[in-house]
């Protein structure tokens, strides 16, 4: 019993924030011209802040850990391959492919990461390093299947541009700087950016909850249905496995169940659009995952802390 409190204590509150941005949503209090501009500063500002400050804070020399970087790069890479496999094999619409691969690997690993791991440990200094492993190559790979899947050119110059320019990486490599040469800043100046970055978690999880449509849900079913299970159940299940074999834990276990088992990011359903793909598709494996997430990644969290991992 107490393992599961502990698990629901980890994941509840989080999805708590998430009901009350979808309630707020219904009641009108925030509306539709709310959540455009609001993911952009929490995308753009306050997100890449709380990074930023999260890596300066960090002793890299003493903390930085290649075999968890590696495994978390080694891992996306294995996981995408493998699911796009298995849909070239499995689907027979193709116009739905290139949709299916990337919403049954590419989790919301910034915000829900950094959320579950200051929720359970006050600090989110393993979510960057998960971050720097994997989310490049998310942002590569989901590019790769949809453009190659949407019949659309490779732009590989313009794919890079938009990976290094991504500003989660540009705060993450700027805060590893900052931390290796001792670089300080004014305490005011500090305490301004700090305030800033806090308002990151919580305006994440309210845009998601007042952006989520329920009817999406039903739309694709049996697609979705399939997809949802390999981003929750399949792909933790072998990827979590592996990450015990290398004697992970704590906060290291924390961002990897997010990494393979959180709920597809909201970006599935931009990038499908804009690439040519089945956005439909997308947006419902985003709701399905969204809702049943609550469940899975406190059965995951509840499982590694039996087992002794956290």
């Amino acid at each position: 019993m107490e393992n599961l409190i502990f698990a629901l204590n980890a994941t509840i509150p989080v999805f708590i924030v998430i009901v009350i941005g979808y309630g707020l949503r219904r009641l009108g209090i925030i509306d539709e011209g709310f959540i455009p501009p609001a993911n952009r500063f929490n995308f753009k500002i306050s997100l890449p802040l709380l990074l930023f400050m999260q890596m300066w804070r960090t002793d890299l020399k003493a903390t930085f850990d290649f075999t968890f970087v590696g495994y978390c790069a080694v891992a996306t890479t294995v996981m995408f391959f493998g699911i796009w496999f298995f849909a070239k094999k499995m689907i027979r619409d193709k116009g739905a492919v290139g949709a299916f691969v990337q919403a049954s690997y590419r989790s919301s690993a910034a915000v829900l990461g950094i959320a579950l791991i200051l929720n359970m440990y006050n600090d989110a200094s393993m979510a960057p390093m998960m971050i720097i492993g994997a989310v490049p190559l998310f942002n590569v790979y989901a590019i790769l299947v949809l453009a190659v899947e949407g019949n659309r050119n490779l732009r590989i110059k313009e794919t890079l541009f938009h990976v290094f320019t991504n500003p989660i990486i540009v705060a993450i490599v700027g805060g590893s700087i900052a931390s290796l040469f001792q670089l300080r800043m004014p305490e005011m100046v500090q305490s301004a950016a700090d305030m800033i970055a806090r308002t990151a978690t919580p305006l994440a999880l309210l845009t998601i909850g007042g952006a989520f449509k329920g009817t999406q849900a039903i739309a694709k079913i049996k697609l979705s249905l399939i997809a949802s299970l390999l981003k929750l159940v399949v792909v933790p299940a072998i990827f979590l496995g592996g990450a015990l074999l290398f004697d992970f834990s704590g906060a290291m276990m924390v961002a990897l169940v997010v990494l393979f088992g959180g709920p597809a990011t909201p970006t599935c359903y931009v990038m499908a659009d804009q690439l040519g793909n089945d956005q439909v598709l997308s947006g419902s494996v985003i709701v399905i995952t969204t809702i049943f997430s609550a469940v899975t990644l406190t059965f995951w969290i509840f499982l590694l802390r039996t087992i002794g991992a956290l």
